[in-house]
């Protein structure tokens, strides 16, 4: 069995598609899938499962929460290995105390550089944004947080192929699938 999380996209936000975690879990162990648990409410979902590809993953959860919840959820899945491959190749200074650090993760088989060519000028001295293994590494300086242009990116149709996850939440899932 290999370790994996499911990055659900846009539950729990503002709101809309509330879905509560316990009962996300049950879906998941009643689809087969064991050593299941939640982390926070914003629809992380570890789990172990016969080794498959992430596309392949990604299909079938999102083909058992459509007709579990009778709702089309987008599902970014990645393996044990490919989450700790995207922490490792964070820039150095990701994650500091200077910066608002999220990790953008890609749906398969959108990259990296396809989203890097799109993206839309970002703020000199505010923004930072750098390619990685299926995700974009996004900082902004603490101190000129509201002076983002990061909105510009979630405008357009590409943003809608990815999930946003806090460094401190992508580190912390790495943590879970370790323990």
């Amino acid at each position: 069995m290999a370790g994996y999380v499911a990055l659900l996209r846009g539950i729990n936000v503002g709101g809309a598609n509330l879905i509560g975690m316990d009962a996300l879990a049950e879906d998941f162990r009643a689809a087969g899938y064991e050593s299941v648990r939640t982390h926070s409410q914003s629809g992380n979902v570890l789990f172990t499962a016969e080794p498959q590809t992430a596309p392949d993953l990604e299909a079938a959860l999102e083909s058992m929460l459509r007709h579990r919840l009778d709702a089309p959820l987008t599902v970014i899945a990645r393996s044990r290995d490919e989450l700790a491959a995207t922490v490792a190749a964070a820039p150095a200074d990701h994650g500091s105390d200077e910066f608002r650090s999220e990790v953008f993760f890609l749906k398969h088989p959108l990259a990296a550089d396809e989203v890097m060519a799109q993206l839309p000028e970002l703020r000199d001295g505010v923004d930072r944004m750098a390619p990685g293994p299926g995700a974009l590494y996004f900082s902004r300086t603490k101190a000129l947080a509201t002076k983002t242009r990061i909105q510009r990116l979630m405008a357009m149709p590409v943003f809608k192929r990815m999930t946003v996850r806090t460094w401190r939440t992508t580190t912390r899932l790495l943590e879970l699938l370790d323990a």
